[in-house]
């Protein structure tokens, strides 16, 4: 009984984190999440999965994150009828994250398809929607951390804490094969440990196969005790005050914003930042932190941090849209707390639009940012960006302060692998841009690790694996590998029409633009010709 694994998500990236493995009695995956970033990666979205859904016996699902589990009410719908293995925290906040990702599934298309009618275009479906992902928690099964379970025929894991988010595991396999049990290792998303939020990340030793993750795999980051995170959270917020407007954070629905909410709390208490309205709009962040409030239990405070955030009387939950519009109407000093982190979805969009134009306004950006989502493009200084099709200046401060970010450093990661060894087989470096990987092998290597067994999966990807080895099988990908780490010809598109207006207004009279447009014209002309039915634009993904 041979063993497959195949990454069929966050290979070559950092988003739609989802591998198989297959036997001859059992097929299980562990996660199976959305991709976000460039349109061609998130297109992948709507495609159909590179293997039978109602095939797969069970999902291990690591933790809540959308790019983690945000196809798992595509994959009901296309068929599967097994188990969702979670630890309670994640089936908490699924509850709240899935129905919300079908909201936005809809309401993303309502409008994307009104544009489609005005653009002659076919109209197109959401991924999924807010019932089926209801549908989908009736498939959850919670697990408690390092008790085993049987999955499948001769499949059996146990959940490890991985200190990334409320509820987040590493997850254990031992599979059954014909040359005895292999054991298998997959990181999920690792926090860097040393917070007073979350416990440390765990693991067992001596695994067959390590899968880990690469997000920060290429950087380093300075080791910050609670009272250092606060202190430079706090002189932001400083700044932020002198501009004289106010602050707006894009922060991840779940865990970054309660976090933030914690030590904006702590901080305020403590006199070390001036007071101010807080405002929390967004729904799921909103539901998240009632989550938060149940289960947010932290043995190191020895307390629940998220208990009593309300209790300053300055903090404000925006539920209805309505609410959030009535923010438009203020000036000076405030906080708002908008998701998406990544600035690509949600109501922050709505907040850019309005305050990035304007100089004494700051945007803090407090996590990681994909290649090719507009906080990227921002963290990267870009003086223009465009926001659902509007160019607009960006004068705001746009700041970074990757002191919130929920996952470990290269340091951290070799640290968590090496508790790990000894590996018998390989190391897969996964959830990675093409520096956090390189950056992660390379660490890896000066560790000790054999580099011909640091293996870099592209999409697709299978191997066939024993205990010690691990041979890569040939097969088609959706796509190329460097298309899943750069940003695509939209992002170039967007970027080229920015540039474009700015060049036309900066031209001295009307007769020099006309020339720049009229060769701009013979140019495009010039091009290759493209069949009517192979040039039809690909349809949008709202995500």
């Amino acid at each position: 009984m041979s063993l497959e694994l195949s990454f069929h998500g966050a290979a070559g990236c950092v988003t739609g984190f989802c591998a198989r493995l297959t036997t001859a009695r059992a097929s299980v995956l562990v996660d199976c999440g959305m991709f976000q970033g460039p349109k061609t990666l998130k297109a992948l979205n709507y495609g159909p999965f590179p293997f039978a859904a109602g095939e797969i016996d069970a999902v291990l699902l690591t933790h809540a994150h959308i790019d983690h589990s945000g196809l798992l009410p595509k994959l009901m719908r296309a068929g599967f009828r097994g188990p969702i293995l979670a630890t309670a925290g994640t089936r908490d906040l699924c509850a709240v994250m899935l129905p919300d990702a079908g909201d936005i599934q809809e309401s993303e298309v309502r409008r994307l398809n009104r544009r489609n009618q005005q653009r002659g275009r076919d109209a197109v479906e959401p991924i999924y929607t807010a019932r089926d992902a209801r549908r989908t928690l009736e498939r959850f099964r919670t697990v408690k951390l390092g008790r085993q379970v049987e999955v499948a025929p001769g499949i059996i894991a146990r959940y490890w804490e991985s200190g990334h988010i409320l509820g987040s595991a590493s997850v254990e396999v031992t599979v059954e094969t014909e040359d005895g049990p292999v054991t298998l290792l997959f990181s999920g998303d690792l926090g860097p440990g040393g917070r007073d939020f979350l416990p440390d990340p765990e693991g067992p030793s001596g695994v067959d196969h390590l899968i880990v993750e690469s997000t920060y795999g290429g950087r380093s980051r300075p080791m910050l005790d609670p009272a250092a995170r606060r202190r430079l959270l706090a002189r932001e917020l400083r700044d932020a005050h002198r501009a004289g407007g106010p602050l707006l954070i894009p922060a991840f629905a779940v865990e970054r914003s309660q976090e933030l909410l914690a030590d904006l709390q702590i901080l305020t208490r403590e006199g070390e930042i001036p007071e101010a309205d807080i405002f929390l709009d967004s729904p799921l962040a909103i539901e998240a932190t009632e989550v938060f409030q149940r289960r947010g239990w932290s043995p190191v405070m020895e307390a629940n941090p998220f208990v009593d955030l309300r209790s300053s009387g300055r903090l404000k939950f925006l539920k209805a849209p309505s609410e959030s519009d009535r923010l438009e109407r203020l000036r000076g000093w405030h906080v708002i707390l908008a998701a998406s982190g990544m600035c690509d979805a949600g109501r922050v969009r709505k907040h850019l639009k309005r305050l990035l134009w304007r100089r004494e306004a700051t945007v803090l950006l407090p996590g990681f940012q994909a290649q090719g989502t507009l906080g990227r493009i921002l963290a990267d200084g870009a003086k223009t960006v465009s926001i659902e099709g509007e160019p607009i200046s960006v004068r705001a401060r746009v700041r970074s302060l990757d002191i919130y970010s929920g996952h470990a450093d290269r340091e951290g990661l070799v640290r968590w692998a090496s508790a790990r060894g000894p590996v018998r087989g390989h190391v897969f470096l996964a959830h990675g841009e093409p520096d956090g990987l390189a950056g992660l092998r390379e660490g890896l290597a000066k560790a000790g690790f054999d580099p011909a067994r640091l293996a870099i999966p592209a999409l697709d990807e299978r191997f066939t694996l024993s205990r010690a080895a691990a041979t890569p099988q040939p097969g088609p990908a959706r796509i190329l590998p460097a298309a899943a780490s750069r940003p695509d010809w939209h992002n170039a598109r967007a970027r080229l029409l920015l540039d474009l207006n700015a060049r036309l207004e900066a031209l001295p009279d009307d007769a020099a633009r006309e020339a720049l447009l009229e060769g701009l014209s013979k140019a495009v002309a010039r091009g290759p010709a493209v069949d009517a039915a192979q040039g039809a634009p690909a349809r949008e993904a709202a995500v």
